[in-house]
C-alpha cells in the first residue's frame, strides 16, 4: 500500500518538521521552486517547495501543470499568504507527465460551456470539485435519511415493460438487427424475436415497481437512474438523471407531503454542515457570477442565504384552485408579461407561474396541491368533484426558488374501480398493468409517495444554473459523449 497523507489533513496539521509524503497534480509551479499541489481531497492546494539547485532539470521541466508527482519532505510552517503550512521536499517523483502544450486546463478562467466539452477532465477544477463533492454528500444525506426512518431501499429494474408516466417518452432497449428488422404479418416490428420476447424501454420512474414494494415492507424509497426520451435542451433536462422516489403505505396526501419537506430540510442542513468550504466557494462564486448580470436579473439571495432561508421557513401550502387565483391576478399575468398567460382554471402550471408563487408572491418553498385530474397521471386518488363540479387529484409539487418544480407526488388511487375507470378513460392497456393491479385487488391500501430529481435537487443547493453541470457525464439530446 502507497503511504501518503491527504492534503486535507496535512493543511489543518500542526505537526511540524515531521516527514510527510503527498501524491497530487500539480496545479502551478512557479520559479522553478513553488508547487502548487491538489490531490482531490479538497479544494486546498499544499505548497510544496523544492530546491532547484538540488534536482535535476530535466525532472524540474516535467512538474507541468496536469502532472502527477509524489513529494516527500517536512511539514512546516509557512510564511507565505494565505497559508499555514508547507512541505519542503527532499525527492520529488514523476508519477504521470502532462504535455503542457496539449493539456487544456491550464491555470486561468475557463468557461462552464468549454468546461463541459472536455467533462473527463473538469473535476479537477475547483468549481466541480466543490460541486461533486455537495452531489455525494446529498447522495449519502438520502440514504441516511430514509434508514434512519426504517425504509427499505429497493433496486427497481432499469429494463421495463411499462409506462409509469403514460407520456411515451422512452428508449427502447432491443438487440434486434436493425438491419433486417423481423416484422409480423401486418409489418409491425416482432418483438416476439427480441431478447424479452416483448417490447421493452429504459425505465422513466421506478414508482409502480416501489409501490408493490410498499404494499410488502410498509415503506420503501428507490434511488436510482431514470431515462427520458424527450426532445428537450434546456438548462433543467436531461435524457438521463436520477431519481429518488420513496413509497408509503397507510399515507394520506398530507403525510406525503411532510414526509417531502422533512426530507429537503434533512439534506439541505446536511449539505450546510458537512460541505462548509465547498459551499462558501460556490456562494462566492455566484456573488461574482451575479455581478455580470442586470440589477433585475439578480438573485435576491445568496447561495448560503437561501439555503438557510429553506431550513428557517415552513413551505407555504395551497391548492391548485388558490394559486391559480393568485396568478390570474398578478401583475405580470395581468401586464402580459408572461409567455403562457393564466386564463383560466386547468392550465398546465410553467416555470414562470410556479418561479412566481416562489419567488414573488411567498417568497418561500410552496407545495401546491389537488390539481385537475386532466393533466396529471392515471395512478393518483382522485378526489370528490369541487364545488363547482371540477375533479381533482391529491396531486402535490414542491417549488422551490430558481429551479420550479423540484418533487412531483401524491396519493396513489388505492379503489381498484376508480383506478381501472381511469385507465380506460386515459387509454392505458389494463392487461399490461395487471401485476401493478393486483395490488388493488389484494389487501390495499391508503398509500403515497413522489419523485424528486437528484440533479435539480444538487443545482439548487450548489447554485448552478444549468443542470448538466450537476451531473459527471451529460446525456441530452445529440449527446453521449464520455
Amino acid at each position: 500500500m502507497i503511504k501518503r497523507q491527504q492534503i486535507k489533513e496535512l493543511l489543518k496539521s500542526t505537526a511540524f518538521d515531521t516527514e510527510v509524503t503527498v501524491m497530487g497534480w500539480v496545479r502551478t509551479f512557479r520559479n522553478n521552486q513553488f508547487i502548487a499541489l491538489n490531490d482531490g481531497s479538497c479544494m486546498g492546494n499544499i505548497q510544496v517547495v523544492v530546491d532547484f539547485n538540488n534536482l535535476p532539470e530535466e525532472l524540474l521541466k516535467r512538474i507541468t501543470t496536469g502532472a502527477a508527482i509524489s513529494a516527500t519532505g517536512k511539514l512546516v510552517e509557512s510564511l507565505g499568504k494565505g497559508q499555514n503550512v508547507e512541505i519542503k521536499a527532499t525527492s520529488v517523483e514523476i508519477l504521470g507527465d502532462s504535455d503542457p502544450e496539449k493539456f487544456p486546463l491550464q491555470p486561468k478562467k475557463h468557461s462552464l460551456e468549454f468546461l463541459r466539452e472536455i467533462a473527463h477532465l473538469r473535476f479537477r477544477t475547483n468549481t466541480f470539485n466543490a460541486v461533486f463533492k455537495v452531489r455525494h454528500a446529498l447522495a449519502f444525506a438520502i440514504h441516511q435519511f430514509y434508514n434512519e426512518r426504517g425504509f427499505v431501499y429497493m433496486h427497481t429494474p432499469v429494463i421495463t415493460a411499462s409506462d409509469a408516466e403514460g407520456a411515451g417518452e422512452m428508449f427502447k432497449v432491443t438487440t434486434l438487427d436493425f438491419d433486417n428488422t423481423p416484422r409480423t404479418d401486418d409489418g409491425k416490428v416482432d418483438f416476439s424475436q427480441d431478447f424479452f420476447a416483448r417490447a421493452t424501454n429504459l425505465t422513466v420512474s421506478g414508482q409502480l415497481e416501489g409501490e408493490l414494494a410498499a404494499m410488502a415492507f410498509g415503506q420503501i424509497y428507490t434511488f436510482g437512474p431514470t431515462f427520458r426520451a424527450e426532445n428537450s435542451n434546456t438548462t433543467r433536462h436531461l435524457a438521463e438523471f436520477w431519481m429518488i422516489e420513496p413509497e408509503v403505505a397507510f399515507a394520506d396526501l398530507e403525510d406525503n407531503m411532510q414526509l417531502a419537506e422533512d426530507m429537503m430540510k434533512y439534506v439541505i442542513k446536511y449539505a450546510l454542515d458537512n460541505c462548509k468550504e465547498e459551499l462558501e466557494f460556490l456562494n462566492t462564486r455566484l456573488a461574482e457570477e451575479d455581478k455580470q448580470k442586470p440589477q433585475n436579473e439578480r438573485s435576491e439571495f445568496g447561495l448560503l442565504e437561501k439555503l438557510d432561508f429553506c431550513l428557517a421557513n415552513e413551505f407555504e401550502r395551497l391548492t391548485y384552485t388558490e394559486a391559480i387565483r393568485i396568478l390570474k391576478s398578478s401583475k405580470p399575468n395581468q401586464k402580459k408579461q408572461f409567455k403562457y398567460l393564466i386564463n383560466e382554471w386547468g392550465a398546465d402550471l410553467q416555470s414562470e407561474h410556479e418561479r412566481y408563487l416562489v419567488e414573488k408572491h411567498f417568497k418561500k418553498p410552496v407545495i401546491l396541491t389537488d390539481y385537475p385530474a386532466d393533466i396529471k397521471s392515471f395512478y393518483m386518488r382522485q378526489n370528490e368533484p369541487d364545488a363547482e363540479g371540477r375533479q381533482t387529484v391529491a396531486a402535490m409539487d414542491i417549488l422551490f426558488p430558481g429551479i420550479g418544480e423540484m418533487i412531483g407526488g401524491s396519493q396513489r388511487e388505492e379503489r381498484l374501480d376508480r383506478l381501472t375507470k381511469r385507465m380506460e378513460d386515459m387509454n392505458i392497456p389494463q392487461d399490461e398493468l395487471w401485476w401493478y393491479l393486483d395490488t388493488r385487488r389484494f389487501g390495499s391500501a391508503p398509500h403515497a409517495g413522489f419523485g424528486l430529481g437528484f440533479e435539480r435537487l444538487v443545482l439548487f443547493v450548489t447554485g448552478m444554473t444549468n443542470i448538466r453541470d450537476v451531473i459527471a457525464f451529460p446525456r441530452f439530446p445529440k449527446n453521449a459523449e464520455f
